[in-house]
Parts: C-alpha cells; sequence; structure tokens
C-alpha cells in the first residue's frame, strides 16, 4: 500500500515476510510460544519462558507426536532470541545508568 501511496515500484526483496507466507507450524508454535508465561527477575531481567503448560498446550494445538522434536526446536530458537534481546537491553539501560 505504501508503494501505492508513493508511486514507487514494489521491491519484493525488501518486504517483509507475511504471515500467509509461513506454514501453519510455523503460526502454530507462534502461538503457543505466545500463550507461554514469561519468567522474569527484577535484577537478572528475562531468563525465558515458563514451560509448565507446555503439555497442554500441545494438546490444545493438537501437535503431533512427529512434530514435537520442531515445535521444541523453534520455541528453543525464538525463546534464546527473547533472552538475548532482554539481556542487550538490560545491558544498554545499566551502561546509560553508570554514565551518569
Amino acid at each position: 500500500m505504501m508503494c501505492e501511496q508513493t508511486g514507487e515500484e514494489i521491491d519484493w526483496d525488501k518486504c517483509p515476510p507475511a504471515w500467509e507466507d509461513f506454514p501453519d507450524i510455523i503460526i502454530t508454535v507462534l502461538n503457543i510460544f505466545n500463550s507461554m508465561g514469561d519468567r522474569i527477575y527484577p535484577d537478572i531481567g528475562y531468563i525465558g519462558k515458563d514451560f509448565t503448560n507446555f503439555q497442554f498446550l500441545l494438546q490444545q494445538y493438537n501437535i503431533s507426536s512427529h512434530q514435537i522434536d520442531y515445535v521444541v526446536e523453534v520455541l528453543l530458537w525464538l525463546d534464546s532470541r527473547a533472552i538475548d534481546k532482554s539481556q542487550k537491553r538490560l545491558k544498554a539501560e545499566y551502561d546509560k545508568i553508570k554514565k551518569k
């Protein structure tokens, strides 16, 4: 829509993927990831997802036994990225306070 408004040609290489571009299992994993609770401590920050309800979520989303390994792999990848992002944000805040 932005390209239509500006009259520019669409550069498909720069367009972010839409939800329809992902396989259904990835959308399901993202929904599971967002349904899981966060484990956060004041001085440490985000330390990862709470897997307490993981089995329940697998049942709710009808994940078959042959998909579980893939689901766990993607969940752990998402979780590691979220942890890294949290740690970088905390470090930036700490550095900002330290400079004052």
